[in-house]
């Protein structure tokens, strides 16, 4: 289906229409409302993709929007919780530094070879995983859950680990990619 208006592409549409709410509750301390929020957009995110699957309403708009999305939620959520202080700045701009990279490849990519095709890596997807379970976590710690203080900094270490690996991923397979199309 290439339509437009699909229910998973007003999901999406929705999860980008969140990001100033959230960004709004952090700001505010308001930690319970902001995980709610981010509650609200993972569950969104797990439907639009089972709905675009599962009835067949996949379309090119979606499949840029989806991951556009998902990247405004995670690093908006990185650099605020950085700027609040609940998250290292390290690890905040590990993480938009890998999307930047991430984009800039795909320009170069797309520059170099005429096509972008944007399948997420196996790597990439664990990524997404401990990224979302770090900011989850953050947040509900921030709500008042003091029992996960003892995973946040395990969990910081990984999401870095994680971030790094993802992001080499990518310039590898893209980089074998771009050079074998020519």
């Amino acid at each position: 289906m290439n339509g437009i208006v699909t229910i998973p592409n007003a999901l999406t549409a929705l999860r980008i229409v969140l990001v100033p709410a959230l960004i709004t509750f952090l700001l505010d301390g308001n930690f319970r409302a902001a995980l709610t929020v981010f509650l609200v957009a993972g569950v969104s995110d797990a439907l639009d993709g089972f709905i675009a699957r599962r009835f067949n309403q996949q379309s090119r708009l979606g499949s840029f929007l989806d991951p556009l999305a998902d990247k405004l939620l995670v690093v908006t959520s990185s650099l605020v919780l950085a700027a609040i202080g609940r998250l290292p700045w390290w690890l905040a701009l590990v993480i938009v530094g890998r999307d930047l990279v991430i984009v800039a490849g795909a320009i170069a990519y797309y520059g170099r070879t005429g096509t972008l095709e944007m399948d997420p890596s196996i790597a990439s997807k664990a990524n997404t995983f401990v990224q979302i379970s770090l900011i989850l976590t953050v947040l509900a710690h921030g709500a008042g859950m003091e029992f996960l203080g003892v995973v946040l900094k395990p969990l910081f270490v990984l999401a870095l680990a994680m971030t790094l690996v993802s992001g080499g991923d990518y310039m590898v397979v893209w980089g074998r990619r771009a050079f074998r199309k020519n």
